[in-house]
């Protein structure tokens, strides 16, 4: 089972306002070309999204289905690649200080990818993995603070009195 951790510098709602935009799935999966809703309500239980992975040449159309959410914290995800299998893929959220500790599991279900799952494919997955946390990171850090910071007048409580 291939098992990463990753400190991303921003909160944890920073990043699952990440996750939870479909739109932004091919941002930060490695290989993955634009994704697009294909059924429900992204995040929510049993919504889907479809899309191409790109393995050099080859394009192949998958699909990654939501099988659980808690929102803010955890998302699994089956990730159904039509004739390499499926794939369980599950991303927990945990505070970390000021920032978010992302935990990322993956193995395969069913199909070629269980059949040949051994050593090698998970030091494979592990790269992968690497590089796919790295970009999430990017895709919350760079993104502007959210937090509302407060103005000069309410930090010194003049806030409505009409003086500063």
């Amino acid at each position: 089972m291939a098992v990463r951790h990753h400190v991303i510098k921003a909160d944890p709602a920073a990043v699952w306002e990440v996750l939870a935009d479909g739109h932004r799935y091919a941002e930060w999966v490695v290989g993955t070309g634009e994704s697009r809703p294909k059924r429900g309500q992204w995040p929510q239980k049993d919504a889907s999204l479809e899309y191409e992975i790109r393995l050099g040449p080859f394009r192949l159309g998958n699909e990654t289905v939501v099988r659980h959410c808690r929102e803010g914290h955890l998302l699994e995800l089956e990730i159904i690649a039509g004739p390499l299998g499926t794939a369980r893929f599950s991303i927990e959220l945990r505070e970390w200080g000021d920032h978010c500790l992302i935990i990322a599991d993956e193995h395969p279900l069913r199909g070629v990818g269980a059949v040949v799952h051994n050593v090698a494919v998970e030091a494979l997955i592990q790269v992968r993995h690497r590089s796919m946390l790295a970009r999430l990171a990017r895709c919350c850090e760079d993104a502007p603070t959210r937090r509302p910071q407060p103005s000069v007048r309410q930090a010194s409580g003049a806030e409505g009195t009409g003086r500063a």
